[in-house]
């Protein structure tokens, strides 16, 4: 089974239903999709001060990868493997300020940086140590108080990041507030492309999300392609919240109500003028996905207006839809669709990207 979505929108056909259906895609997708992604552990407040670590598993149930984020000084942050390189070990199971890291099996110590140190009993052992006695160090990216690793990743997190920071770096970054008391989780019965899919086109806001409809203007509704992640624009129809750009910046004029944006393959940072929420889509099962808004506070004095008001209201009226695609890519006669070439320039990415990174499935 080989996937293949043409690159001309004009003449290219969707995927076919077995991509969300069939059992053996959706485990290729965790070696060929996720293992080569980035993915959001959270922000710089989980490790507050120097010698602080938090344990934490990236992606349970698809890449179920224990890793370490540590701070060996106020100015690094380290991504580390969490697995003991004597006998596979968790090294660490609770957050924690230390000096150093020491496995409780065997007493095996690494540096907040995953250097190994000492091991008892080992005075006899030859080539010892190896470079490979040291913890895995995964790559780390941070933007303000954000922060991403992966394990192999081959998505452009850069360019994404410079484009993030055209946008929104007018924005003093660290003002960001993680609010445990705004953010929600959701348990959608539908395969987590499907979910994506239904977030990368405006084009069902008219008919889906009359709310949202009424602040947003669906006729400049705008979606800016970039390898690996694209950007929609959101600009306000009539009176209602947007951002108060400065006047040296690129959109200074229009009226922006929000910016959406959505990196490979399960990422979606939604900047409104009251903060940001982020979407992480977690693939659970072919016809399960965990969804989990994650809201960070800018200014409180515009939380609950403009394109940003009731968010959970949205989510329930896309969930719905969602699902009921999920029921009807069931059906025996529906091979496969074609995309509006106007309004659905970003699933049409989304899809070659996903051909392109499942490859051929025996």
């Amino acid at each position: 089974m080989r996937f293949y979505i043409h690159q001309d929108i004009r003449q290219a056909e969707t995927l076919p239903a077995a991509f969300y259906t069939d059992p053996r895609v959706f485990e290729a997708s965790k070696e060929s999709i996720f293992r080569k992604a980035w993915h959001f552990i959270g922000d710089t407040s989980l490790v507050r001060f120097a010698g602080e670590i938090f344990p934490f598993s990236l992606l349970p149930g698809i890449l179920q990868e224990p890793m370490l984020l540590t701070r060996p000084s106020e100015d690094e942050w380290c991504c580390l493997s969490n697995v003991c390189t004597h006998r596979g070990m968790l090294v660490a199971q609770n957050p924690a300020k230390v000096a150093s890291l020491r496995c409780a099996y065997h007493g095996r110590k690494f540096s907040l940086s995953g250097k190994f140190e000492t091991m008892p009993e080992f005075q006899d052992a030859l080539n010892f140590p190896r470079s490979c006695e040291d913890l895995r160090q995964f790559p780390l990216q941070k933007w303000g108080p954000l922060l991403f690793t992966g394990l192999e990743p081959e998505v452009d997190i850069e360019s994404f990041i410079a484009i993030l920071q055209k946008k929104i770096g007018f924005w003093e970054l660290d003002r960001l507030r993680f609010a445990p008391e705004r953010s929600k989780e959701y348990l959608v019965q539908a395969h987590w492309a499907l979910y994506c899919e239904n977030y990368l086109e405006g084009f069902h806001i008219p008919f889906v999300h009359a709310g949202l409809n009424r602040v947003l203007d669906y006729g400049s509704y705008e979606t800016v392609l970039y390898p690996h992640f694209n950007l929609q624009m959101g600009y306000a129809d009539g009176p209602t919240e947007v951002f108060a750009l400065p006047k040296d910046h690129e959109d200074a004029g229009k009226e922006v109500a929000a910016y959406y944006f959505w990196l490979f393959p399960n990422l979606m940072f939604n900047f409104y003028p009251w903060g940001l929420s982020v979407n992480v889509v977690k693939p659970i099962h072919p016809t399960k996905t965990h969804v989990a808004f994650l809201t960070y506070v800018y200014d409180e004095t515009k939380l609950d207006s403009g394109a940003g008001t009731d968010l959970d209201k949205v989510e329930r009226e896309d969930e719905a839809i969602v699902e009921t695609v999920q029921k009807g890519l069931q059906s025996h006669y529906y091979p496969k669709g074609r995309f509006s070439p106007t309004r659905e320039q970003g699933v049409h990415q989304f899809q070659q990207l996903l051909a392109s990174f499942i490859g051929e499935i025996a």
